[in-house]
């Protein structure tokens, strides 16, 4: 059995000096409500708005031509390009494919990889992720391509290693699990998971959408193969990142055009054109990243995410110790606000109570919750729990603050939690 991390609850936050120049770059914050859906969609921040319409309304117009309105959209285009590379930390900007949804570049990396796998070859999901990071390789199985299961240990609620080595065969080909889990907010160690995965001569692939918005991506540090989140759950527009290390992407079959050049790494998973506007607004993420550094005093992207992680930590505490004293609720996931073994994306059903009561009760008091199995239908299942009303989520981001946490728990007394 896995042995829990320490607990660590952090009491102070970093970011409480910050937090008016914080929440002023999200437009959407100056309203009455308070948003704790941040793991379906974040808040945008006013920098990526105003880059979308620089775009839109300055060079709105094809790329490579040489006339100089274009020049100026090709330069925007890959600065956008660039950012998200930065972002991940990857060693060549040709190794960000971008698109329109992270279920989308699943299924584009699935469709080459369908090719370029073999009658016989095996892929490795688990029962913890989101559909996106199962359906595009189970599909696969018309091709005789077999899926295996790594399936979650119901009593910690992790996965285990020991499971993984004894589903993996010299035939496999590629691991496919989650950075976080979307219900549990659990952090699944990536780089020791890799390093197995690397020692049985297989490859992985890491649904970080979850994370990203929460803790800094490293895609080097981590020595993933794939590494995939989406933009608008990281305070971005509404377009999704898949990383891919460069020799990986250049020996997949392209889907794109039979004339694309085999050189054009990203450009082999992007059919037709990136969303222009969309990417040049992904370096008003990255200028907001640096902007932090400097006021946080911090001296890498690193140092930011850490304050985030204390940060969001103290608002997780806050609302899982009001949790944990009402004996009709559980909590699903890890109970305590440790920082190195969860995100603040809280989930937990209450006795005798359908989870969509109370997000509804909560709307009318203008707070933001939702209820359901979020796509992670499958550890729904795993877990017993009712596959349609599913569980209540709460899901917290840095712009949060403990006066939202302390209307939402007001709102779960007025609801006779």
């Amino acid at each position: 059995m896995t042995t829990l991390p320490v607990p660590v609850s952090p009491t102070v936050s970093p970011l409480e000096p910050h937090l008016g120049f914080i929440r002023s770059q999200f437009p959407a914050l100056d309203s009455p409500w308070a948003f704790f859906d941040n793991a379906g969609g974040s808040q945008v921040l006013r920098g990526v708005a105003e880059r979308v319409s620089e775009y839109l309304t300055g060079t709105s117009v094809q790329l490579g031509a040489s006339y100089a309105v274009s020049q100026e959209a090709s330069a925007r285009v890959a600065a956008g390009v660039q950012a998200a590379a930065h972002f991940v930390n990857a060693a060549d900007p040709r190794e960000v494919v971008l698109g329109g949804s992270s279920t989308q570049l699943v299924a584009n990396l699935a469709s080459s990889m369908g090719e370029f796998l073999k009658a016989g070859d095996e892929i490795i999901i688990t029962d913890t992720d989101h559909e996106a990071n199962v359906g595009a390789w189970t599909r696969l199985e018309s091709r005789g391509i077999k899926t295996k299961i790594w399936k979650i240990d119901t009593q910690t609620l992790q996965l285990d290693l020991n499971t993984l080595g004894t589903l993996m065969t010299d035939r496999t080909r590629l691991v496919c699990f989650t950075h976080v889990s979307n219900v549990l907010g659990t952090i699944n160690p990536v780089p020791e998971i890799t390093r197995f995965v690397h020692q049985r001569g297989a490859k992985v692939f890491v649904d970080g959408v979850a994370y990203a918005p929460h803790r800094m991506v490293d895609v080097q540090a981590w020595d993933v193969d794939y590494y995939l989140f989406s933009w608008y759950k990281v305070y971005g527009p509404h377009i999704s990142l898949l990383f891919g290390k460069l020799e990986n992407l250049l020996e997949l079959p392209s889907i794109n055009h039979f004339f694309v050049s085999p050189d054009a790494a990203a450009y082999r998973l992007q059919p037709g054109n990136l969303n222009y506007e969309l990417t040049y607004g992904l370096t008003g993420v990255t200028d907001y990243m640096s902007a932090l550094q400097s006021r946080l005093g911090v001296d890498s992207l690193s140092g930011v995410f850490d304050a985030f992680a204390a940060h969001e930590a103290v608002l997780a505490g806050r609302l899982l110790e009001y949790l944990a004293t009402k004996p009709n609720v559980r909590v699903i996931g890890h109970p305590l606000a440790d920082p190195s073994a969860r995100v603040d994306t809280i989930s937990f059903v209450v006795d005798g109570v359908a989870s969509s009561e109370l997000p509804k009760f909560l709307d009318g008091q203008h707070i933001a919750v939702r209820y359901g199995h979020f796509y992670a239908y499958r550890l729904i299942q795993s877990l017993g729990l009712d596959q349609e009303e599913g569980v209540v989520r709460v899901s917290m981001a840095h712009y949060n603050t403990l006066a939202e946490v302390d209307r939402l728990i007001a709102g779960l007394e007025a609801f006779g939690l």
